[in-house]
């Protein structure tokens, strides 16, 4: 493995890296400010398709976090490359936030529930039982799905509430029809995030706290990964999978010294 302070490109996700439940974690806020003065580039990346960047941004400043709204990649925008790159100018039903609507409108895409192209599922606070039955009709008829991420589950400060992948399953259990996950851990994501930057696998790092998601997607996206053990994998948990990250830190904090 090559030294980590040869790396040019640092992508990193949220959650359970940089913030815990909207605190920052010891030491985030050294790792971004250490890897921007040092001219290496940095995108920060999230399965929330709820928030646009601008939105995410203000959050994590909130938290005492500086992370521009360029160097945020969401699966809503991961999303929105996607089907600009596969259907130019198409047209979607969309179930989601802000985040999702924004992206779409952004790169030319038009919303109606009139044929659309494609059905695409992100997240939302509140899913309505006549926005899942409206998108059942619509694949039934055609339109191709897309979901923005798999996760099945969204943490909240009250427990776990039933999240895009859990809509999909029951999407997919009335018409039989599989949807495309955009998001983490799709490598394509990755590889979408490292167009955005310029850059190359070989000269990137994938921080991320989640064997399943962060570690497998950057490894299938030819990087290099880090696991740090501040979010869901614990130490041991590691051998239980095929794969391994080729670092293992207990946080970002112990990236620090190793950004030149």
């Amino acid at each position: 493995m090559r030294e980590l302070k040869t790396t040019e490109y640092w992508l990193s996700d949220m959650d359970g890296v940089l913030t815990h439940e909207g605190t920052p974690i010891a030491g985030a806020a050294d790792f971004l400010a250490k890897v921007v003065s040092s001219g290496r580039q940095l995108l920060v990346l999230t399965n929330n398709s709820l928030y646009t960047p601008r939105d995410l941004s203000a959050r994590l400043d909130a938290a005492g976090l500086d992370v521009r709204p360029e160097w945020i990649w969401t699966s809503a925008l991961a999303t929105a490359k996607f089907l600009t790159d596969q259907r130019s100018g198409g047209t979607a039903y969309v179930i989601g936030e802000a985040g999702l609507t924004t992206a779409l409108h952004d790169v030319g895409y038009i919303l109606t529930d009139l044929n659309p192209d494609y059905v695409v599922l992100g997240e939302t606070r509140n899913y309505s039982f006549d926005q899942i039955t409206r998108a059942v009709r619509l694949i039934e008829r055609g339109a191709r799905f897309i979901c923005t991420n798999p996760d099945p589950v969204g943490p909240t400060q009250e427990g776990s509430l039933p999240a895009c992948g859990a809509v999909a399953a029951m999407i997919t259990k009335a018409t039989g029809v599989q949807p495309y996950f955009v998001g983490k851990p799709n490598p394509l994501m990755m590889r979408s995030a490292i167009r955005r930057m310029g850059g190359h696998s070989e000269a990137a790092v994938m921080i991320g706290d989640r064997m399943d998601t962060d570690v497998v997607s950057g490894m299938e996206a030819g990087m290099e990964t880090v696991l740090v053990l501040s979010g869901v994998t614990r130490r041991h948990e590691i051998e239980r999978f095929p794969y391994r990250p080729s670092y293992v830190f207990d946080s970002v904090a112990d990236l620090v010294g190793m950004v030149e």
